[in-house]
């Protein structure tokens, strides 16, 4: 029986993976994508992190978990009467499961359609001979030709704290309690641990945030992570900054945590459940790269050059396991790029327009630098700012928090960054990931005639107060 051979192979069937193989079979390759997720009944479930245990599911709680506080504590306002609201922690997490398995039976489809062979199982090296890469997938060992590495990542443990999934949790296990905790903790301050403690927040439970670092969403426009620090505060979510974790025991009841806060006092934090999330690290877990020589870096990571190339011939990387934003829709844009360039074309990423999300209520949306960034790169910048306050379609929808703010350039008005916090900023950042792309200045979108009412309004209004000639507030 002769080995199967293919154009191009990839393992790893997240949004980075599974992406780049179907590009490289509207491409013309005989392609096939290696992935070993399993789902409950064993079956496959590709679709990785993001569908099985990240970006999808915890949308889906974020949904429920909303849907039950508006019930709760909005609906009144809007003259509906609600009694005895109550939430069923099971058939929620089902509804979650139902969600993943139809994203996974997608992603089987998407490979069916568009002819690319699924290999269920671990992917791996086995060695590299007469131009070609011997691979084992699953039972099965395959050649390729081109080899494209989407491995993803896992989240990073707290040492001295291992995930157990029961009471000290990853991404994973936050996605899967049963009931409503009564205490929980968040180590971590960063898009998991917000997005998971609004979750079971909402839900009832009295949450703690710990965050090692002195500010408070760093990475996020400073105006806009002040403003989500005092709705988060304003929610009844704790959030702790400047602490050093020492000590962290988990027994049959809970988990208590150790650590000295912000003034050097030594306190104890104690919970029925932890959530750790500090981050994520490359994953290169079984894929044997020590068997062709492939490089990887201090971190772990999988060594490539701008256009993704590995060090070695025909070996290409993408997503999480290589450098950059660790976000799904990178992965993706890396993955169509790849594919292009095998067949000879000229994919495209820019890492400057790709666009930031926490889903939070209010969402939190930016794309671009900063206006410390500018600062301290010495850039000279307008800035404009448009509260929803004065929008009235988020008068309509009741939620009027928040803003949008353009940064452009003080001399050519190109647009340098936009931060948003507020109602479903995860859609309207678009516009700007748009804008950017084109080099366009806030004027362009000064000038563009927005719908009435919609939230976009905000958006123009933000690039004309750049001018500083709003005409709403």
């Amino acid at each position: 029986m002769s080995t199967k051979q293919f154009d191009v192979v990839v393992i790893g069937g997240g949004p980075g993976g599974y992406i780049a193989a179907i590009r490289a079979a509207q491409l013309g390759f005989n392609a096939a994508c290696i992935d070993e997720w399993k789902n409950e009944k064993g079956g496959p479930a590709p679709g990785g992190t993001c569908t099985n245990v990240g970006c999808i599911p915890s949308k889906a709680l974020l949904q429920s978990s909303e849907h039950f506080e508006h019930a709760k504590l909005h609906f009144a306002d809007h003259g509906i009467t609600a009694d005895n609201v109550a939430i069923d922690v099971a058939k929620m997490i089902g509804r979650k499961n139902t969600v993943v398995k139809q994203n996974n039976d997608g992603i089987l489809y998407l490979f069916k359609k568009n002819k690319v062979s699924f290999f269920h199982g671990r992917g791996s090296f086995v060695a590299a001979k007469d131009g070609l890469y011997e691979i084992k997938a699953g039972e099965e060992v395959i050649l390729a030709k081109h080899v494209i590495l989407a491995t993803g990542s896992n989240a990073r443990q707290l040492p001295g704290a291992p995930f157990d999934e029961v009471n000290i949790l990853s991404n994973d296990g936050a996605l899967n309690i049963a009931d409503v905790p009564k205490k929980l903790g968040v180590i971590g301050s960063g898009v998991i641990g917000l997005e998971m403690g609004s979750v079971w927040r909402r839900l009832g439970a009295e949450v703690t945030v710990l965050e090692g670092l002195p500010t408070f969403l760093g990475a996020v426009d400073e105006s806009v992570a002040k403003e989500a620090a005092k709705l988060f505060k304003k929610q009844g979510l704790k959030i702790e900054l400047g602490v050093k974790i020492g000590e962290v025991k988990s027994a049959k009841d809970g988990v208590t945590v150790a650590y000295t806060d912000a003034k050097g006092a030594a306190q104890t934090l104690a919970v029925d459940k932890l959530i750790i999330s500090i981050g994520r690290v490359p994953n290169t877990i079984g894929l044997n790269p020590e068997a062709v020589g492939l490089k990887l870096d201090e971190r772990g990571a999988i060594e490539v050059d701008g256009d993704c190339k590995t060090n070695l011939p025909n070996v290409w990387a993408v997503g999480d396991v290589v450098r950059g934003p660790m976000l799904a829709h990178k992965a993706e844009e890396e993955g169509v790029a790849v594919a292009e360039r095998i067949a000879g074309q000229h994919g495209h990423v820019n890492f400057n327009t790709i666009p930031w999300v926490i889903y939070t209520s209010p969402e939190i949306a930016w794309v671009g630098r900063t206006e410390q960034q500018l600062k301290a790169d010495g850039v000279e910048y307008k800035a404009g700012q448009f509260p929803f306050l004065a929008n009235g379609r988020a008068r309509a929808l009741g939620d009027t928090n928040g803003f949008v703010k353009f940064l452009a350039d003080a001399k050519t008005d190109e647009i340098l960054g936009v931060h948003i916090i507020g109602p479903m900023a995860s859609e309207l950042i678009s516009e700007a990931v748009v804008a950017m792309e084109f080099k366009a200045s806030a004027e362009d979108i000064a000038r563009i005639c927005h719908a009435h009412p919609s939230l976009s309004e905000a958006t123009k209004e933000a690039a004309l107060a750049v001018d500083k000639r709003t005409l709403n507030f």
